[in-house]
């Protein structure tokens, strides 16, 4: 996923943007509020436990509410937490649950919900690939790791409205995440009711946020949200409505918006070029990275370092970047820039040595070089695989630039399939290890680097290529007990062993281009974490 950042722990702000005051309406609404929006691709599911794609974790932050929300400037802000208490220790919160929170079938939402949810999503018999990011709070990892039950959880109910919360150690990000929509509550009722069914169409959830779910049966393309009678600050929530299509084409996508039937829509390449000075014009800063990953699991093809380097320097970043746009800028690190600064200095620069450097750069005899000797360790004469790639446009124009750097570095020593299939399907089969090489993408869920690279250590459900480094675990397992500047060198020392070794492969890192017709106010939007928040949208007359 993905998938995008915020003061805390000495960590600098990552630029969110808001298009109005949050609750400010400076102009005068208009009689209908209904927002047409769009998805770049499928909504694989709404079970807080099981999403991981950042559709799906969009959707999930509109219909959905935790202990806090993000507001402007990824400021933490209360949510169904109307109070919260933290020890001197840093290691036990409390929190109060307000009274006033319903589902959208009417049940009154309790602290009980947040433990039932919790205790769920790191069960292994719920197979969430985000459980890992638990750990740190008391008995997480050894609950993931299957050797203590889940019940043994560091949470707890106290009465119907207190939420005690106990952490193995202080968590830096601790807020970021309980906005994050893994930390939501869970209608334990509705889970039990719908079994297996639970979050696969819209009329298989109950809610709790300031919109419902209505029309998604699990495959379609379009959908809508409409106003929660039942969320506790409806209020403020001025949208009737928001009906989402998904729309893989940004030139198709254009043309709705010019039609007026979209409020908003991604530009590609050519449009943004031209669109610049038009207004409604809008870059979304987004903290992300585009990169390759190698099956090491199922293919000892790809186990050769040397190999996989000699594929990473044979790919013109510059070029590509050039290709796909403006907003996009060549990546030779796997954590974003502008994510967060150490010493006043972007992160990326602190984990850039001259070696790692050195294999993300574009270097056409260098990679000819590394890539027949790569070959010759794995006994290869030739190396031939199919690279995986969702269909929307720009994932397939990646892709195929990628195919057409490597086939023009290595001739006939290499051949590239390119397969481009729907976004669902790909993450089913990536996720069930049925891969070669896959395009991915990851969004930082919050801000800070290890949001990137614990991704990458050995076991974690993100690691879809299986690559395993004693050291780069070593170093990341040191990071979560330390803090400040020594802690920001260990990840930083991580992110070279990861480049050094072409653990993943960076291709690029994109904000994206958009129009927005003026007439939309007030969405909240964030570079990390769940980038979009349509509390406080509106339509302007």
């Amino acid at each position: 996923m993905k998938k995008s950042k915020i003061i805390l722990g000495g960590l600098a702000v990552m630029t969110s943007t808001l298009l109005a005051a949050c609750g400010a309406s400076s102009s005068k609404t208009a009689a209908n509020q209904k927002l047409n929006w769009m998805e770049e691709a499928e909504l694989s599911t709404i079970d807080v436990s099981k999403i991981m794609d950042d559709v799906s974790f969009n959707q999930v932050n509109q219909v959905m509410e935790g202990l806090y929300t993000l507001g402007n400037n990824a400021k933490v802000k209360n949510a169904l937490a109307s109070k919260a208490t933290v020890y001197k220790d840093g290691k036990t919160w409390t929190f109060n649950i307000r009274k006033n929170a319903k589902w959208s079938n009417g049940q009154a939402l309790t602290a009980k919900d947040f433990v039932y949810s919790w205790k769920r999503t790191v069960d292994p018999k719920t197979a969430s690939e985000y459980s890992y990011l638990f750990s740190g709070i008391e008995n997480a990892d050894a609950i993931v790791a299957g050797k203590k039950k889940a019940s043994t959880l560091g949470i707890k109910a106290v009465g119907k409205y207190k939420l005690v919360v106990s952490l193995e150690r202080k968590i830096p990000y601790f807020k970021l995440l309980m906005a994050f929509p893994l930390f939501f509550p869970q209608n334990e009722q509705a889970v039990k009711k719908y079994g297996s069914k639970y979050g696969t169409a819209s009329k298989y959830m109950v809610y709790n946020g300031p919109f419902v779910h209505k029309g998604w049966t699990g495959s379609n393309l379009s959908w809508k949200l409409v106003k929660n009678k039942y969320y506790w600050d409806k209020k403020d929530v001025k949208l009737t409505q928001i009906n989402y299509s998904v729309q893989k084409s940004p030139s198709t996508a254009y043309n709705l918006y010019q039609a007026g039937k979209l409020d908003g829509t991604i530009l590609d390449a050519q449009a943004s070029k031209q669109l610049t000075k038009s207004k409604g014009y809008t870059i979304r800063k987004v903290a992300n990275t585009q990169y390759l990953q190698f099956n090491l699991k199922k293919y000892s093809k790809f186990k050769s370092t040397n190999l996989r380097r000699g594929i990473s320097m044979a790919i013109n970043r510059s070029s590509l970047s050039k290709t796909l746009g403006a907003t996009y800028k060549a990546a030779t690190t796997f954590t974003s820039s502008g994510l967060t600064t150490v010493n006043g200095e972007d992160f990326t620069k602190l984990a850039a040595s001259s070696e790692a450097k050195k294999y993300t750069s574009y270097n056409k005899q260098l990679a000819k070089q590394y890539f027949e000797k790569g070959l010759k360790e794995e006994g290869l004469s030739k190396l031939s695989f199919t690279l995986l790639a969702s269909d929307d446009d720009t994932s397939k124009k990646l892709a195929e630039f990628v195919q057409s750097q490597l086939e023009t570095a290595f001739g006939d020593k290499i051949t590239v399939k390119v397969q481009s299939i729907p976004s669902k399907t790909k993450l089913n089969r990536v996720l069930a290890g049925n891969f070669e090489c896959t395009l991915s993408g990851w969004i930082a869920d919050y801000a800070d680097p290890i949001s990137f690279l614990e991704c990458e250590t050995t076991g974690n459900s993100y690691n879809y290529g299986s690559w395993s480094n004693k050291e780069y675990d070593k170093l990341i397992a040191a990071s979560k007990t330390s803090s400040g500047e020594a802690r920001m060198k260990l990840l930083a020392k991580t992110e070279n062993i990861l480049m050094v070794n072409q653990g993943v492969t960076p291709l690029t890192q994109a904000n994206k281009a958009w129009m927005i017709k003026s007439k939309v106010k007030g969405i909240i939007y964030n570079s990390a974490g769940v980038c979009y928040n349509f509390k406080y949208a509106y339509i302007a007359n």
